[in-house]
């Protein structure tokens, strides 16, 4: 950790000058100069009076929060193969989130899984071949470019009945899948 960078942002954060903070910390302003730019170490006893006259303390100074990923490559990627489709979720570890992207591929003749009745939406964007939508008894044919958006009332699965492997990302919200 950089304990001499993370001083110097918790002050700008808190819109203080070096002389304010030395003034509230009792320490001079050439020691703190020098420590945010990591020139000398503070004991644990004067690092605690920098924190707390920054309103902090030790502990929330140390914690670390783990950076969010946001960028997801095929190495990040999970996939399950089944009978009928190959599921890739292309966003790992999506229970803790809003919404669950995957990618459908169905080749000819293959099914989805039946999503039963729910109480979330669901959102499809066809980026391959084509599919069709069964919700309920109606049948909706959807081509390459062509979307789907529906609420998760009715029960309804896709079916690929060309003869090329139709490929879907296909959205939940909660996640479902």
């Amino acid at each position: 950790m950089d304990i001499g960078n993370k001083i110097k942002q918790l002050r700008i954060q808190k819109g203080l000058t070096l002389e304010e903070l030395a003034s509230r910390s009792e320490l001079t302003k050439g020691f703190l100069s020098q420590l945010e730019r990591n020139l000398t170490s503070p004991s644990i006893a004067t690092l605690n009076d920098i924190v707390e006259a920054l309103g902090s303390s030790l502990s929330e100074f140390f914690r670390e929060e783990k950076e969010e990923q946001i960028v997801f490559r095929k190495k990040d990627f999970f996939v399950d193969e089944k009978e009928n489709c190959t599921i890739h979720w292309i966003v790992p570890n999506t229970q803790k989130n809003e919404m669950e992207p995957i990618l459908l591929e169905l080749p000819t003749g293959g099914t989805s899984f039946v999503m039963d009745p729910h109480s979330g939406e669901e959102f499809g964007f066809v980026a391959e071949g084509c599919v069709t939508l069964v919700c309920n008894e109606k049948k909706f044919v959807v081509h390459k470019g062509e979307t789907f958006y529906l609420s998760g009332k009715s029960r309804h699965y896709l079916k690929n009945e060309k003869k090329t492997t139709a490929k879907v990302i296909w959205v939940s919200t909660p996640p479902l899948f």
